[in-house]
């Protein structure tokens, strides 16, 4: 028999804990996990799954209008934020309860409380109980990031977004990130009067320039309010209930709803971590090497509190590479190289591989082919909003390096796109692939 109570024990039931918990158990390990709030954490409670949802929610607001142009009567139709909110929290708990299934299925035995480290090989829940392990995994993800100004409670973050009484009337999203120009979005689809605002003075810096700057000119032409340089200085409630945010030189703006979206820290707090011994980054983040090992031997970590690259199908593959490699006598590492990314704005823009700024940065010889275009539907329903696709070429090899979208379904068009950028296939490969027509994806295969 063992020394210890378990083979692993997980902290945190999110995307990357799952998986290393799932796969750990398949290879025989004795496995259990702690979770504090609800099992799937951010992407499938309160993150990209709800998120996607009110995407769709909102789209129809659009799709309806478009619809008459296509012979349908449209009148009448109504919007009820209830029934959306209540439909997507019903999604969630569906969810969750497959989660709460696979640990089952897989004898992954769950503890629903608080777990600390106290130890390298011991770990205290919230109750009292001490637990020891051979091996601990802390996959506690981010948290929303709120700014040490006055009156910065006065706003929610994304955490709380999915459970609003009611729509407000006007509505402040602070952020230039994925999370404040889908809100955006969804929001302004919705009826909300909104008004995007960011410090600095870009949107979406990791992503191509040109994409984003025609993201930023049809949200506008859409309605919606982008302020860059904006510093805030502090917000106050009103007589009336309204929010009043202080802009400095920049202006007041005064509003119903005010949401930060400025970015997500590592949730590393108050975990016994430095106590422990284990090194944390500036940020707050786990360091690890290649392997996901802590510099204590017996504690790793995966996911966004690593704050490596903070994306859900990451914390999956390094949560299973985790897992094969500690339990399963089977080495992984992951290569973060060619990561495709996507922003669920309206439109959606999506990327995967080398912006034109960092190819010109890196590259002695950068080719850069592009159509700019009106999708089929969007002609017929008499929408000017235009598509562009990008692709970054190594003119030295022909590779491409790069390719970045904005218009309907970006995301869905570049997942199998960016297998051939990850493949390192030239710019004649895709000039050789015979056009899906009429499709808008035909586009990435004519570019001269």
């Amino acid at each position: 028999m063992s020394d210890f109570d378990y083979d692993l024990f997980v902290i945190g039931a999110g995307s990357g804990g799952v998986r290393a918990s799932r796969i750990a158990a398949s290879h025989g390990a004795r496995v259990a996990v702690a979770e504090e709030y609800r099992v799937g954490g951010t992407c499938v409670i309160r993150g990209c799954v709800p998120k996607k949802l009110l995407v769709y929610g909102s789209h129809f607001a659009e799709d309806l209008s478009d619809a008459r142009r296509f012979g349908w009567d449209t009148k009448g139709a109504t919007f009820d934020w209830p029934t959306l909110r209540d439909n997507v929290a019903a999604e969630v708990d569906r969810l969750e309860g497959l989660y709460g299934q696979t640990f089952a299925n897989n004898k992954v035995e769950v503890f629903h409380e608080r777990a600390t480290l106290s130890g390298p090989q011991s770990i205290k829940l919230a109750s009292g109980k001490e637990i020891t392990a051979r091996t601990i995994l802390v996959a506690t993800g981010a948290w929303p990031s709120v700014p040490p100004i006055p009156g910065a409670d006065l706003g929610i973050t994304s955490n709380e977004v999915f459970h609003l009484p009611a729509l407000p009337k006007r509505a402040v999203i602070a952020g230039a990130g994925y999370i404040a120009n889908e809100f955006a979005g969804i929001f302004n689809e919705l009826g909300v009067e909104v008004t995007l605002v960011t410090r600095g003075d870009k949107m979406l810096r990791s992503y191509d320039q040109e994409i984003v700057e025609k993201l930023v000119g049809i949200s506008r032409e859409k309605g919606i309010d982008i302020r860059m340089n904006f510093p805030f200085k502090g917000a106050q409630k009103q007589a009336d209930g309204s929010i009043l945010i202080d802009g400095g030189d920049a202006g007041m703006i005064e509003t119903d709803l005010l949401m930060w979206a400025i970015g997500r820290v590592p949730n590393t707090a108050n975990l016994g971590l430095e106590e422990v011994g284990v090194s944390l980054d500036a940020t707050g983040a786990v360091v690890v090497g290649a392997d996901n090992r802590t510099n204590i031997e017996s504690i790793y970590a995966v996911g966004d509190v690593t704050n490596r690259v903070q994306l859900t199908p990451v914390a999956i593959r390094e949560g299973h590479a985790f897992a094969d490699s500690v339990f399963g006598n089977n080495p992984q590492t992951i290569d973060y190289g060619c990561i495709p990314t996507a922003v669920f704005s309206n439109p959606p823009i999506a990327g995967v591989g080398l912006t034109e700024e960092e190819a010109r940065a890196k590259l002695a010889d950068v080719k850069i082919y592009r159509s700019d275009f009106r999708a089929m539907k969007n002609v017929l329903a008499g929408r000017n909003e235009r598509a562009l696709y990008k692709m970054i070429v190594d003119g030295a090899t022909d590779k491409v390096v790069g390719l970045h979208l904005i218009g309907p379904d970006s995301g869905e068009i570049l997942q199998a796109a960016a297998i051939a950028v990850k493949a390192g296939l030239t710019k004649q490969a895709f000039d050789d692939t015979v056009a899906l027509h009429p499709s808008m994806a035909e586009e990435l295969v004519l570019m001269k």
